[in-house]
């Protein structure tokens, strides 16, 4: 399940992913945000957290957010990864290097540094 985060500076999209996180999550909540907030910015951030009760992906979300990302590839200024999740932080640490825009990870404990980072003025 996906929900999507409050309290978030403008520009800045959330979503906090627990338990099994399925195609229709993503077409549900994080697809119709995603399209709304670039119909109204040019270039987007995203804080995704991945909390500990999180149990994996289906293969179709997986293929979702793929697209998405390559959808609006350029779009991106700046992606804060949150998770403790082993898989995930390899993934990310191995594959960091082609996310689009600013990519770091953090882990949960580092929640509010996480949000203080996405919320920075660029240089």
């Amino acid at each position: 399940m996906i929900k999507q985060m409050e309290g978030l500076p403008a520009g800045t999209l959330g979503f906090r992913a627990h338990g099994r996180v399925t195609a229709d999550d993503y077409e549900r909540v994080v697809v119709p945000d995603v399209e709304a907030a670039f119909a109204l910015n040019r270039k987007l951030r995203l804080l995704y957290v991945i909390d500990e009760d999180f149990t994996g992906f289906d293969p179709g979300a997986m293929w979702d957010d793929v697209k998405m990302g390559a959808r609006h590839f350029s779009g991106w200024e700046r992606v804060a990864l949150v998770t403790d999740v082993t898989w995930l932080r390899a993934t990310a640490n191995a594959m960091g290097f082609m996310m689009p825009g600013e990519f770091r990870l953090f882990s949960l404990a580092d929640l509010e540094t996480a949000k203080r980072w996405i919320a920075e003025l660029l240089p």
